[in-house]
C-alpha cells in the first residue's frame, strides 16, 4: 500500500522544495506543480509532489495520521 502525506514547503529551489511533515524535513520534486509557492501544502509520494492541498484539509488528515499512529502504538 502507498500513502501520500500532505507536507508544508518550507523552501523551493529550481524544481526542488523543502517541505516539513511533523517536524520531518525533506525533499519533493515540484516538476509536475509549477504554481506552488512557499508556505502552501503539497501531497508527497515516493519523492514527488503529486498534488497542490487545502491547508485546511492537509491539517485534517495528519490529524488523523497522528490518531492512526496512537491506535497503532497503544495497541503494540
Amino acid at each position: 500500500m502507498c500513502l501520500a502525506i500532505p507536507a508544508r514547503v518550507r523552501s523551493i529551489r529550481g524544481t526542488i522544495a523543502e517541505v516539513e511533515v511533523e517536524g520531518v524535513v525533506t525533499s519533493a520534486d515540484l516538476a509536475v506543480l509549477p504554481d506552488v509557492k512557499i508556505g502552501d501544502y503539497v501531497l508527497v509520494h515516493a519523492g514527488l509532489a503529486i498534488q497542490k492541498y487545502d491547508e485546511e484539509d492537509a491539517l485534517a488528515n495528519l490529524e488523523l495520521i497522528r490518531e492512526l499512529y496512537r491506535a497503532v502504538s497503544n495497541n503494540g
